[in-house]
């Protein structure tokens, strides 16, 4: 046993490290952080102090501090020294803090789950198309311009009454549940799924059911045993489903349809649907609304395809539902920048910009593709996916994350995206949700070359733990 004192804190014996290695170092600082014994805010060791307790260099610790840092455990405070880092981003929602990535530089960043910026269309052509000022006739025009509501209406999924912009998928998202959603209403969500959406659904004081999703989404047996619970919304993810890149076929969407039809109070339930990778998804388009038109909110995002930053999603459904939510946003936002607007409907509408996307699809394509393949190669047991995620089971979450990071990659830690276990949530059969299993989410968009040193680092990670034994 090797004794390091801490500032503030009395003698902490740390384990065995077995060897003493960067990557062994970092785990078990990494198991005292997650398991308490070292709290947010405590002084560890000098690396000159703890490379003299082991008998290493001081470059072996200070590799070890690097990893831990770049995996947000710990920060840098200069001169004051190292410290475990508090709970970050209090700006952010307690999931989403889950997400968010630090700051630190690494030398491949596969956590963010955001598209390639070198795969987006450039908005140079359509910026200098856009009128030269924001003009606007009337506060109350209509909020989405003509030219685009005919674009969107003739690419819609399905017959829908009407169709409306808002700022994003999660803004849609949110709007929606807003007027849906009471105090101790139940929500059908996938596990894994995506974590902003059940911080949404704790802020409105709504209960979780989470359904296990397979190779095609949401399964039809879970949804069943989850709709007795008579919940007033079910929300899924047709498409490249966020974490696990799963797409819904078409025979899967009308199997949910009917389930959703022979359920007590049928008529009652309403489905929202988060299209967020249409675009840039090889699956074919999909949604539940060809069955249900009265009861589906199909919410189609461009920020995979066009980039987040364009801030633009749409939203179509029951007339009377989506002019409820565009009644509400009047009386905030008002409308979504109708420049912003113009930009979207011509790059959705110019060859060149179209050429590109198409091009992006066939690239996360391909990059999926060839990092599944190499990851099964190497024992991992990773389905086959869509979009730029991927999801992969680990032994060790917190073990993998550090691994990764003492080798210059991050990949997100797979807790935030898990729902509370029951109804169906666990045990689909194909590793995408199996009970007691860790898991990571990759983002595979990111991976431009070397998918065989990348595949090496990540199955690595996957199969082993190290030194700490957590």
């Amino acid at each position: 046993m090797t004794a390091v004192r801490l500032e503030g804190a009395e003698l902490i014996a740390l384990a065995e490290f077995g060897e003493t290695t960067p990557r062994g170092i970092a785990g078990v600082i990494a198991r005292l952080v997650n398991s308490g014994e070292l709290a947010a805010g405590t002084r560890l060791p000098t690396v000159r102090e703890l490379a003299s307790e082991l008998g290493v260099s001081p470059a072996t610790v200070s590799q070890a501090w690097q990893a831990l840092s770049r995996t947000g455990l710990i920060e840098s405070r200069g001169r004051a020294g190292s410290f475990v880092r508090p709970l970050s981003q209090g700006w952010l929602a307690p999931r989403m803090r889950g997400m968010a990535a630090p700051n630190d530089p690494v030398r491949l960043d596969l956590s963010r789950g955001t598209p390639d910026p070198l795969l987006l269309p450039a908005l140079g052509p359509a910026l200098s198309r856009v009128s030269a000022r924001a003009e606007t006739g009337s506060y109350q025009a209509e909020p989405v311009i003509p030219g685009l509501a005919a674009v969107l209406a003739d690419s819609w999924p399905s017959d829908v009454e009407t169709i409306m912009v808002v700022d994003g998928a999660l803004d849609a998202i949110s709007r929606t549940l807003d007027e849906v959603v009471r105090y101790g209403d139940r929500v059908v969500v996938e596990s894994p799924g995506f974590p902003p959406f059940l911080d949404l659904l704790d802020l409105l004081g709504a209960e979780a059911v989470p359904v296990a999703v397979d190779e095609a989404g949401m399964t039809p047996e879970g949804l069943a045993r989850a709709l007795h619970q008579q919940p007033v919304a079910v929300l899924l993810q047709p498409r490249a489903q966020n974490p696990t890149g799963a797409s819904m076929t078409l025979g899967r969407a009308e199997a949910l349809a009917r389930v959703i039809r022979s359920a007590e109070r049928a008529g009652d339930v309403v489905v929202i649907e988060d299209d967020h990778s249409g675009m840039i998804s090889t699956a074919g388009d999909v949604t539940l609304g060809t069955w249900l038109p009265e009861q589906v909110v199909h919410v189609r995002s461009f920020s995979k395809s066009h980039g987040p930053d364009l801030r633009i999603a749409a939203v179509g459904g029951p007339r009377d539902l989506v002019d409820r939510i565009a009644a509400r946003r009047m009386l905030g936002p008002g409308w979504t920048s109708r420049m912003l607007q113009t930009i979207l409907l011509d790059l959705l509408t110019d060859g060149t910009s179209l050429d590109d996307v198409a091009e992006a699809r066939r690239q996360y394509f391909t990059r999926q593709r060839a990092l599944g393949d190499a990851l099964r190669e190497r024992g991992v047991p990773v389905a086959a996916a869509d979009g730029v995620n991927l999801w992969m089971p680990v032994l060790s979450e917190r073990s993998a994350l550090v691994q990764l990071a003492a080798s210059g990659m991050r990949v997100a830690a797979g807790t935030p995206f898990l729902a509370a276990s029951g109804n169906g949530a666990a045990g689909a059969g194909n590793g995408r949700s199996r009970p007691g299993g860790d898991f990571v989410r990759v983002t595979v968009g990111m991976v431009r070359d070397d998918v065989d040193e990348v595949a090496d680092a990540l199955a690595t990670a996957a199969q082993h733990v190290v030194a700490g034994g957590y």
